[in-house]
């Protein structure tokens, strides 16, 4: 994720959203749609809060915002000037086609031997709080989903899921 967030911000004129883009999509487990219709109001700098709003009838979440997010985002503020965090030139919301466009180059540049696109980043999210241990209800509520059977998928792959299990 480093190695696409970096590759995403080397060139364009819209460096800085194109990484925040990538960050913010992998970070909160995002799908495009909800980064599409992401607005300022649901981002509280104060408190290094994010209010998740879910599509598909998932679960709302407040999610904490690291220091790079927030630091990259107060760069988009900057260059924004809209209720909307993620806008194209023209000042509107970008479409779903213009992010997966934004994610696919920069999968290009890095080089990657296989095609990324932007759901990709939501699948990412769930198999890293997997890996990193994070139990299958905490995933559930992080990435909205209403039912476990969604999550559970990250959790079947984990290299660590039979440790406790051995004498």
């Amino acid at each position: 994720m480093k190695t696409l967030v970096e590759h995403a911000g080397k060139a364009g004129r819209h460096r800085t959203r194109d990484r925040a883009i990538i960050l913010v999509t992998y970070r909160h487990g995002l799908r495009v749609g909800e980064l599409t219709d992401l607005k300022w109001n649901q981002v509280d700098f104060k408190h290094a809060e994010m209010h998740v709003k879910r599509l598909k009838n998932g679960t709302p979440s407040v999610h904490p915002i690291k220091g790079d997010e927030l630091r990259l985002l107060r760069k988009v503020t900057r260059e924004c000037d809209s209720k909307f965090v993620f806008v194209s030139e023209r000042g509107t919301p970008l479409s779903r086609s213009a992010v997966a466009a934004i994610v696919k180059r920069a999968g290009e540049r890095t080089e990657i031997a296989l095609s990324i696109h932007t759901h990709m980043l939501r699948h990412a999210t769930g198999f890293f709080l997997a890996n990193r241990g994070i139990d299958t209800r905490t995933i559930q509520a992080y990435l909205g989903h209403r039912s476990i059977q969604h999550t559970v998928r990250y959790c079947e792959l984990t290299s660590g899921r039979f440790q406790d299990l051995r004498d």
